[in-house]
């Protein structure tokens, strides 16, 4: 018994880690392209619309955190099915936390027009119009992940980074305005979730179930606290500190959001695994230790060559500031560990 559990156990041992590193190779692609995206912005906008800028994508991942919850859920529904497409009342549960999420977003802007001090409102507006699909793109996520299909999740992951990310850097170039970045990822976003529906087999929605409800709240709300914790202080930057200041405040958190986002492939590995207690035993401290070897790095990286890090990420106009890029990279690293503590409670 005990040579054929050890036999068992070696496959999926190596499976997990071949799995890791196909989503974390696509998260990079990703990771890549979000840089990308920064340096391009930060070099084409003044310290004033960077600012606007990094505020208006830090309230558009907060509004994605429906998506988060609603891709935990779906994960852990349809564990260890094999099926191509989610069930008829996942899907219903998927487009209609999609549209929820859009209209709350679109009554939404005129109280972030005045928090964040927009000139006007099409910015949010488009910002209201991403998260719809983003949103959707949960269910898609989910049905992967569940299904431990981390080889067509890492495509969709990929194709993301090309759409919605691509899309904003398009926006970005073509008009020189936060307002046309946001444009640029709302048709992006649009194009990932019509890929998503046909790698999912086309599902269509029947019968939504109200406790499935309840857990994308229950999750959501969870996730809203820990995505609060690492993308509201650029809300609070843009709406109290100097246009100026602003900026460099974003290209810290620059570091905070890499340092946060980096293990991120650890959590989407584990989370199926975290469905029986006996799965969470096992892999919770292996997931914690890998993700603590990643923050030593990226921390250590960080106070070695924060002046150099500065320069790369913001560019000439930032070469002069003082900004204490391990701090941020320590918030992320930590918050990064919740991350893991927080599914495993979920």
């Amino acid at each position: 018994m005990t040579v054929s559990g050890s036999n068992e156990a070696t496959p999926a041992l190596g499976r997990g880690r071949f799995d890791a590193v196909l989503v974390a190779g696509a998260l990079g692609v990703n990771n890549v392209a979000s840089y990308l995206l920064t340096l391009v912005a930060a070099r084409l906008l003044v310290p004033a619309a960077f600012g606007e800028l990094g505020s208006l994508l830090a309230v558009l991942v907060i509004g994605a955190v429906p998506a988060l919850g609603l891709q935990t859920v779906v994960a852990l529904r349809v564990a260890g099915d094999a099926s191509p497409r989610p069930p008829g009342p996942l899907t219903a549960l998927g487009f209609g936390t999609s549209v929820s999420i859009t209209v709350v977003a679109l009554l939404s802007t005129p109280l972030f027009v005045w928090l964040l001090h927009l000139d006007g409102p099409g910015a949010m507006l488009f910002l209201a119009l991403a998260l719809g699909p983003i949103t959707l793109n949960g269910l898609w996520y989910g049905t992967l992940q569940g299904a431990q299909r981390f080889g067509t999740m890492s495509r969709l992951v990929v194709t993301e980074g090309a759409g919605r990310i691509g899309g904003t850097l398009l926006g970005l170039m073509i008009t020189r305005t936060p307002t046309g970045a946001l444009a640029g990822a709302a048709a992006g976003a649009v194009v990932v979730a019509f890929v998503g529906w046909l790698i999912c087999g086309k599902p269509r929605p029947t019968g939504l179930d109200i406790a499935h409800v309840r857990d994308v709240l229950h999750a959501a709300q969870a996730l809203l606290a820990l995505v609060l914790l690492v993308n509201l202080d650029l809300v609070l930057a843009r709406h109290t500190l100097p246009e100026d200041l602003a900026g460099a405040y974003a290209v810290g958190a620059v570091l905070t959001k890499i340092a946060y986002w980096l293990p991120y492939a650890i959590a989407i590995v584990v989370l199926p695994r975290l469905a029986s207690d006996e799965g969470r035993r096992r892999v919770i401290p292996l997931a914690l230790g890998l993700c603590a070897v990643l923050n030593v790095i990226v921390v250590g990286g960080s106070a070695l060559f924060g002046e150099l890090g500065v320069r790369l990420i913001g560019g000439a106009k930032y070469a002069s500031s003082v900004i204490p890029l391990w701090e941020f990279a320590l918030v992320g690293s930590l918050l990064s560990l919740v991350q893991i503590l927080l599914f495993s409670r979920i």
